[in-house]
């Protein structure tokens, strides 16, 4: 998109989030989407599918424009651009957002919640201290949807903690820049539409995510082995301004929020199938999928630790009750 019509349409947000039809027509109300993720990717193929039931449900009287691959806004810009009314509806991986608040990053905390059962402990446990803030900010949330493991893209292999010393780690959130630090790596925070031109550059030359991002950035180019470790279940949520959400009829509120739960259900589901598709797709393309050494999991393990502490000292009393709460419902 040139620069022209991405101004153009940013300025024309607001404008377009109610329009009247002309005679008796009933009104219908048009929303502008942004997602940084590229259309391939399951969490966009599952924001379609939720924009699709949304629009259905409502007869035509809501219409949602998606902007994909960072294309109106990259992921640092979305969560503002809904607040102010450029976009009314966004999808962002929340930790990304650390810097604002504890409980937008406790997800990724290393080490924390490795399984799909684990992951949804904390989800549940943690989504009203997390949709309060996002009430302060006058924000609602729809849903979220984990991404599948993290694990570690390299060119030679990863045997423990000390391979990963006096590397440039590509890093995506402030908890993910805190464990590449503590593992004595440099890191480096660069989107993920720009993660092949870091790579290629020598900007990074270790990358931290999951499959579905490395079968998305086609990292057989520029990595031969991807080790998994279970590190973290990061969360994307999509979320709407309060104030154009209260604008919709009662009716069309309910069929937006229960296109919700059907994605958020869907996308969890996806998420499982995507760890074992994509980790398939890197090792057809050539990548060595190696299972990691007990020696790295114990070195994991004690960051993991590390940064717990540390998140729960920032997030206060509020913090340390979710976390003795998670730690109760695994036990």
């Amino acid at each position: 998109m040139n620069t022209i019509n991405r101004r153009g349409l940013l300025a024309a947000g607001g404008g377009l989030a109610v329009a009247a039809t002309s005679g008796a027509a009933q009104a219908q109300t048009r929303w502008q989407v942004a997602s940084a993720y590229p259309d391939g990717n399951f969490q966009t193929r599952n924001l379609r599918s939720f924009i699709e039931d949304v629009q259905t449900a409502a007869g035509g009287r809501l219409q949602l424009t998606l902007h994909s691959n960072a294309s109106l806004l990259r992921m640092p810009e979305i969560k503002r651009g809904v607040q102010t009314g450029q976009v009314q509806l966004g999808e962002i991986m929340l930790s990304a957002y650390g810097n604002e608040d504890p409980f937008f990053e406790v997800d990724s905390v290393p080490q924390l919640a490795t399984t799909s059962d684990m992951a949804r402990k904390l989800a549940t446990l943690r989504r009203p201290y997390v949709e309060a803030r996002l009430q302060r900010q006058g924000l609602t949330m729809l849903y979220w949807v984990p991404w599948p493991p993290s694990g570690f893209y390299t060119n030679t292999p990863i045997d423990t903690l000390d391979a990963l010393r006096g590397t440039k780690m590509r890093t995506f959130n402030v908890m993910t820049s805190r464990f590449a630090t503590l593992a004595g790596a440099t890191p480096t925070l660069v989107q993920q539409a720009e993660v092949p031109q870091a790579f290629a550059t020598g900007v990074v030359n270790v990358m931290l995510t999951s499959a579905a991002t490395g079968v998305d950035v086609q990292a057989w180019d520029f990595c031969r082995f991807f080790t998994p470790i279970g590190l973290s279940r990061t969360q994307n949520m999509v979320f709407v301004r309060q104030r154009d959400f209260a604008a919709l009829p009662a009716d069309v509120q309910a069929a937006v929020r229960s296109a919700a739960a059907t994605a958020e259900e869907r996308g969890w589901a996806a998420s499982d199938a995507e760890m074992v598709s994509q980790q398939a797709m890197l090792a057809q393309r050539g990548m060595t999928v190696s299972t990691p050494s007990p020696a790295l999991m114990e070195g994991l393990a004690r960051i993991g630790a590390m940064q717990a502490d540390e998140w729960v000292a920032k997030a206060g009393d509020d913090g340390r009750r979710l976390m003795e709460a998670y730690r109760a419902s695994i036990a």
